[in-house]
């Protein structure tokens, strides 16, 4: 499995566990609480659910709402499929959610792991993100020497971009040091304790107290596009 599918299959897996769902809403949920999937296509996904239903973690259902004949125009046959969450996939879905190899701490992976954070247990969410600060600690401490190196043979706008580019990391360890700090003292997103997973809202991306997900500047290449 590439890093990319597996990333795709983690987070679809994640979102039918909320709820069934047809493609042509899932891949609208995806675009629209997922940053990494705000483009792909139609051909991306369905090989993916396929994948998932030949390895008997999802069920096919024929749907018959309201809702999947208003999406039939736009996704065709394919929006009257619901897919399902097997007891099999559930179990699959939390081996993932427990998993903290290096992985979980790469650009595109840990967006998607963070999204689901709310559904991962407090100890794997302190291990990734303690793990993904290191990966941008080792990433600012090579920049840095870098820019030492180099700066004298660089242009002006060069060197800015280079700069806004340290930036950019520097303030994502700054955001992942808060969520560390309110990860040890038992709160919660919102600042409440809690003794349990960590809640919040991965579609308006509200986070209470603490900086938004999507207010840290992203450190990683433009999302992939789908072909």
């Amino acid at each position: 499995m590439s890093r990319r599918s597996g990333i795709l299959e983690f987070a679809v897996l994640g979102l039918l566990r909320e709820s069934p769902m047809h493609g042509y809403e899932l891949r609208k949920r995806l675009n629209t609480s997922l940053g990494v999937f705000r483009a792909f296509s139609y051909g991306t996904l369905y090989p993916c659910l396929k994948t998932l239903v030949t390895n008997g973690w999802l069920i096919e259902e024929p749907g018959n709402t309201h809702e999947d004949a208003l999406a039939a125009p736009l996704a065709g046959r394919r929006a009257k499929i619901v897919y399902r969450l097997t007891a099999e996939g559930k179990e699959h879905f939390e081996e993932l959610l427990s998993q903290t190899g290096p992985d979980a701490y790469e650009d595109e992976h840990f967006a998607a792991r963070f999204a689901f954070f709310g559904q991962t247990s407090r100890d794997v969410r302190m291990r990734v993100l303690e793990g993904r600060r290191s990966r941008l600690e080792e990433r600012l401490e090579k920049m840095r020497a870098s820019l030492v190196r180099t700066r004298e043979r660089l242009d002006d706008y060069t060197l800015e971009l280079q700069r806004h580019g340290m930036e950019s990391v520097e303030r994502e360890v700054r955001w992942l040091n808060e969520l560390i700090e309110s990860e040890r003292a038992g709160r919660d997103l919102r600042g409440t304790a809690s003794g349990g997973s960590a809640q919040q809202d991965t579609t308006s991306g509200a986070t209470g107290g603490l900086p938004r997900p999507g207010d840290t500047p992203r450190t990683d290449t433009p999302g992939d596009t789908a072909t």
